[in-house]
Formats: C-alpha cells, sequence, structure tokens
C-alpha cells in the first residue's frame, strides 16, 4: 500500500504542471478551445501510461476516444466548472479514454503503446518465484551447514579451536535473516500471482460484458456503457500495480542477495566442506520428521498447558513465539532449532512455545520464565535476534539512538512525558427547554377556560355626540430669536510716555557735582 501511494504520489507530481495549465486556462477564443483540448488529450495520454506522448499513433487514438465522449464543444462548460470538479473529471476522463482504448484492443481495432500486461506477468511470476526459490534453497543449505557444525562444536570444542563460534553463530543468524526475508518477498510473489489470476476472470468477464451491450450499435447510452469502461479502466490500473510490485520484489531480492555472497567471504565453500567431514548436515525437515513420533506427555505436567494439532481448533493459527525455532535451544545452545508442533505446544502467559525435542520441552516447562530471561539475555549480546525472534514486545523500554546510554552513569534517560488534559463543554447541545410547557392540571385547564371564553368574545365599538366628526389639530408657531442693538462705540486715546533722563548723578572729575536733566518725552500733537 505504501508502495502504490507512493507512486500514485509521484504520478501525480509530475501531472501537476498540465493539471494546473488545463484547470486555470480561461479560453475566450477558438484557437484558445483547441490548445486546451489538447492538453487534455496529453493529459490522459500521461495518466493512463498507455503510450507515449511522442507516439502519433497513440494520439490519434486517445483523441478518437476522448471526441466519443467529450467532445471540443463541452470545452466551455468544462472551464465554467470549480478547480475541485475539474480536476476530477480530468480523472474521470482519462480513466474512460483507457477503458475505450482496451476495449478497442481486445476488438483489434487499435491498442497502440499498449503492453500485454496479462501475459508478461504470467511470465515473470513464474521466473521471479523460482528465483526465489533457487536463492531460498541456497540460504536454507547454509544455515543447516552452519547449525551441524554449530553442534559439532559444542559436543567436541577442541576440535574446532581456531573457529570463532560467535561469529559462526553472527553468520547463522544472519543467514535465518536472510531466509525470512526470502519468505516474505516469496509469499507476496505467490499472492501477486493469484491476483494476477483474479484479475484475468474479472478482466475477461468484463470484456464479455461490454461486447455483448456494445455489439454493432451505433448509439449507445453513457449511463449504460460509462461504468463499463470505468471498470475496465480499474482492472488494468490492478495490473499496473502487480507489474510495479513483482519489479519492486525482484530489486529487493537483487539487493538482498548481496548479503549471500558475504557470507562466502566470510566461510568459504573450502573451508565448510573441511570442517564438516564427518559431520551429518540434516535439513529442517529432516530435524522435525525425525520427532514427529515423540510427544510431550501431559500427565506429566500439573500446572502447564500443553495444546496439540488433534485436540485443537485452529491450531495452524496459533502465534507461536521465536519465529517458529525452538524456545530452549536459543537461550542455551545459541543456535535456532526449527521447533516441531507435534511435540505439544507449551501455553504459558497467553503465548505459545514450541521445542526441537521431547527433552528440550520438559527442560524449558520446568521453569518457563528462566528460559525466557535467557533468551532475552541472549537478544541483547545478538541485536539481529531481536527483529528475528520477534522479541521487540521485550525491549519496549529502549531508547532512540540519540538518547543513547550514558557511559559514566551507566543509566538510560527516561522517555520525555508531560501532562495533559482534556475539558469537555457542560451542555454541548443547545437547550431544549420549553417555557410554555405546563405540568399541573389545574393550570391547563385554567389556560383551557380561558381560551374557550376567548371564542365567546366580541369586540364591540360605537361612537358619541362628542366624538363625532372630531380630529386632532396642530398649531405651529415661530419661536422667539435672539436680537441684539448697539447704541455706542468705545474709542481710546494713546498720550506719550515721560521719558525723562538725569545726568551726572554719578560725579565726576570736579568735586561739584552739575545735573543736567534732559527731557526726550515726545509732544502730544505727535502722538
Amino acid at each position: 500500500d505504501e508502495l502504490l501511494s507512493e507512486q500514485e504520489r509521484v504520478l501525480e507530481g509530475k501531472l501537476a504542471p498540465v493539471v494546473r495549465a488545463i484547470t486555470e486556462s480561461d479560453p475566450h477564443v477558438q484557437e484558445e478551445i483547441e490548445n486546451v483540448y489538447q492538453k487534455i488529450i496529453t493529459y490522459a495520454l500521461l495518466r493512463s501510461g498507455l503510450g507515449s506522448p511522442t507516439d502519433i499513433e497513440a494520439i490519434r487514438e486517445v483523441t478518437a476516444a476522448l471526441q466519443s465522449v467529450f467532445p471540443q464543444t463541452e470545452v466551455i462548460t468544462f472551464i465554467s466548472l470549480s478547480k475541485k470538479d475539474k480536476e476530477q473529471q480530468l480523472k474521470d476522463l482519462a480513466m474512460l479514454v483507457t477503458g475505450i482504448r482496451l476495449y478497442n484492443k481486445q476488438c483489434q481495432k487499435g491498442g497502440s503503446g499498449i503492453d500485454d500486461l496479462p501475459n508478461i506477468l504470467h511470465e515473470a511470476i513464474p521466473s521471479t518465484t523460482r528465483t526465489l526459490d533457487e536463492h531460498l534453497n541456497s540460504c536454507q543449505l547454509l544455515a543447516h551447514r552452519y547449525t551441524a557444525l554449530l553442534e559439532s562444536m559444542q559436543e567436541d570444542p577442541h576440535r574446532y579451536s581456531q573457529l570463532s563460534t560467535s561469529k559462526l553463530k553472527e553468520a547463522l543468524f544472519n543467514v535465518r535473516q536472510y531466509e525470512a526475508f526470502l519468505c516474505i518477498l516469496q509469499s507476496n510473489a505467490i499472492t501477486s500471482a493469484q491476483e494476477v489470476d483474479l484479475l484475468d476472470v474479472k478482466f475477461e468477464a468484463a470484456i464479455m460484458v461490454l461486447k455483448n451491450t456494445v455489439q454493432d450499435k451505433t448509439t449507445l447510452e453513457s449511463k449504460e456503457v460509462f461504468p463499463m469502461f470505468m471498470e475496465l479502466s480499474k482492472l488494468w490500473i490492478s495490473y499496473q500495480n502487480e507489474m510495479l510490485l513483482l519489479s519492486f520484489l525482484t530489486n529487493m531480492a537483487d539487493n538482498l542477495q548481496q548479503f549471500l555472497e558475504i557470507q562466502s567471504q566470510l566461510f568459504p565453500e573450502e573451508m565448510l566442506t573441511s570442517l564438516l567431514e564427518g559431520v551429518t548436515v540434516k535439513s529442517d525437515e529432516q530435524r522435525i520428521k525425525e520427532t514427529m513420533g515423540t510427544r510431550v506427555n501431559v500427565s506429566d505436567f500439573k500446572n502447564q498447558e500443553w495444546l496439540f494439532p488433534e485436540t485443537t481448533d485452529n491450531f495452524d493459527q496459533l502465534l507461536i513465539q521465536y519465529h517458529g525455532f525452538c524456545a530452549h535451544s536459543i537461550g542455551v545452545k545459541g543456535i535456532t532449532l526449527p521447533g516441531n508442533p507435534a511435540i505439544g505446544v507449551l501455553k504459558h502467559q497467553e503465548k505459545y512455545y514450541v521445542f526441537s525435542s521431547k527433552e528440550a520441552a520438559y527442560i524449558f516447562a520446568q521453569d518457563p520464565d528462566k528460559f525466557i530471561q535467557l533468551n532475552v539475555e541472549k537478544a541483547k549480546k545478538y541485536a539481529e535476534l531481536i527483529q528475528l525472534l520477534e522479541l521487540r514486545h521485550q525491549f519496549e523500554y529502549l531508547v532512540p539512538h540519540a538518547q543513547a546510554r550514558n557511559t559514566k552513569k551507566g543509566l538510560m534517560k527516561p522517555s520525555p512525558k508531560c501532562d495533559s488534559g482534556t475539558q469537555t463543554d457542560t451542555h454541548i447541545l443547545p437547550p431544549t427547554i420549553v417555557r410554555s410547557y405546563e405540568w399541573n392540571e389545574w393550570e391547563l385547564r385554567r389556560k383551557a377556560i380561558k381560551l374557550a371564553n376567548l371564542r365567546r368574545k366580541l369586540t364591540h365599538s360605537m361612537q358619541t355626540d362628542l366624538s363625532h366628526m372630531r380630529r386632532e389639530n396642530f398649531t405651529q408657531v415661530y419661536l422667539p430669536k435672539d436680537v441684539g442693538t448697539q447704541t455706542k462705540r468705545d474709542n481710546s486715546s494713546n498720550v506719550p510716555k515721560p521719558q525723562i533722563f538725569l545726568k551726572g548723578l554719578r560725579g565726576g572729575s570736579s568735586p561739584t557735582t552739575h545735573m543736567v536733566t534732559v527731557d526726550l518725552t515726545r509732544p502730544l500733537d505727535e502722538t
């Protein structure tokens, strides 16, 4: 789903300039209308992915199909729509054109640039499946040889003194991871093949219905055939999605191949062959087959619950822990041995565990919590086991890499926390109180009597001699206004300011003081 949504987002981004040019245009003359129509043709061709815009024959087919459902005269009506409606109608037109072209191809009347996706898928899926099977067989054989070598090393450690047990275990876990990924890809390829077979049936049925509906008719009702063309286009889009998914799976398988090639550098073929001399290499199927005759005796355990295939409903749907590997051998031996459900499935704390042998089951059942903790400790040492054995719930307390372990204090930083609160309205809905409602029966009776009395009442009016021909009179007067009179005027005169100065008051060189009076006052007639 994420792959298809990303592909749809990329396609929308590529078509955005064309869509913008169509939806934002406002043609007025015939030349502009033709230009918009040509852009719609280009959009329909690019949206469907059936042919190249440089293919003249493909453009001719798209033009003919578009004119049959959307003639050029409809452009004016199209331009008057809102932007959202324009974009939706463009998508619908592209699907209709695609459906018409696919129908014409089935009728041998066109189909230029349209690949035969059903046949391509029918050839590509088996090829991809075979490639995945080959890779899966190679990595399973390598895992079996690593497992046999590790078991032999535990029995006779002096024989392999120069071989690193830790590195060999890491190689085994890596191969098991690679095997798990290949199994997922193989499952997806099988699901894709089933989906393609189902699409073939639907596509043929849709073509037959269209042929029976169209036949040799010259005119058809749009509401009758348009949904059929749309359905045909949707089925073809499903073919394209399956093709995209198959290409994605193939690329991923090719990218994963490098991890298997690294194994040959760590442990070359000659080295493994020499180390495995005299050692029996058993496959997972052989190990399960050897333990098919043994099973746990339930009476030996009073407080443990064991499940068996013949006594448990939906036994195949049980969620087995540790990806189906033996729950005892992981923590004790450090190797991944396939568990055999026929021996018995232990139910402990609502979780289910399988074992590679009856002895391992008995040992594990004596103290399950102890061995579960051993498996967790083993996963701490080999971090790849967390994903391989699906132990994520055991390590939920781990923080991201940015909040790494404090090497000085040896403590983990606490996860950030915050207080939050929510508040709701006391009365979300508006009040529905009816003020006129009365619950008192006597009050209701009083209102009923009042209404009944009002029905028998009449309004009377009369006119007397005093009121005859009487009317309202109005009188208008002029309000007094303020008037002022002036009887005299103010006048003023100006007299000269006296200016008299005395000279000699400070004395001089002579002992006798001589004072002189100087009058500088201007005469009255000059003022």
